[in-house]
């Protein structure tokens, strides 16, 4: 075989990864674009400038930790208290990171530290689902394909958010705010219904985070009920084969 055929073959090889990690990136960013616009509303309303709305999605890709960032932005919470409770709330990432980069650990570290960078809950989930195509010739341009269409989907999704803020009624703005809470009514849900134990994590949080703000701010009190209700998931979870 010639190396122009050769060349030829990997690219092919290369579109059809590529092509693939698009079309399993569709339904994450059919899911990610409300929500991310949600956000972007939200931290409108908040006091955050469009500049800055997108800024976070780049920088940031966390959807929880955008809308509880900027949630305590509104309440004139410090930034101390913002990096804690968002850097607890992302500790997950460095197990999926390293579950991650265990299905790749054959593949050049110039790979490993951008697709990392594009783990969150719904590409970890959709890349353990297709584990096969880190075996595959050029399997990494896949897993690439799949986080940038859902890293794009968001930012694109929070700087759409940002200027419909300056435009949709305010009543309609201030409504979208139970988006949150849906989400999280979303996500804890599935859980609850295999495992009791997960709801009551949730209400020790919720309690932690209520006693702690009639002492301290608001920031910190959510910074507490995060720590508590973690370590309370560790304690009552350690059996769990999960």
């Amino acid at each position: 075989m010639t190396s122009k055929a050769i060349q030829e073959k990997h690219t092919s090889t290369r579109l059809m990864m590529i092509q693939k990690g698009i079309a399993k990136g569709i339904p994450i960013m059919m899911g990610y674009l409300p929500v991310a616009l949600t956000y972007g509303v939200l931290a409108k309303q908040a006091g955050m400038s469009i500049f800055e709305i997108t800024l976070m999605s780049v920088l940031v890709f966390a959807g929880a930790s955008q809308f509880m960032g900027a949630g305590m932005i509104a309440i004139g919470t410090g930034a101390v208290e913002i990096i804690i409770a968002t850097f607890v709330l992302n500790f997950r990432h460095f197990v999926m990171s390293l579950s991650f980069m265990n299905r790749l650990r054959g593949i050049n570290l110039k790979w490993k530290v951008p697709l990392s960078l594009g783990l969150t809950d719904e590409t970890f989930s959709v890349a353990s689902i297709h584990s096969e195509e880190a075996k595959q010739d050029k399997g990494t341009y896949f897993y690439a394909a799949l986080m940038i269409t859902a890293y794009f989907s968001w930012v694109f999704g929070s700087f759409l958010g940002g200027v419909l803020g300056d435009i949709i009624p305010e009543t309609l703005s201030q409504s979208m705010g139970v988006a949150l809470y849906a989400m999280f009514i979303g996500l804890l849900i599935p859980s609850v219904k295999k495992e009791l134990k997960f709801g009551l994590i949730a209400v020790i949080a919720m309690l932690v985070n209520g006693i702690f703000s009639q002492f301290v701010d608001t920031g910190w009190a959510i910074v507490a009920g995060t720590l508590i209700g973690g370590a309370t998931g560790i304690i009552l979870l350690k059996e769990d084969p999960q």
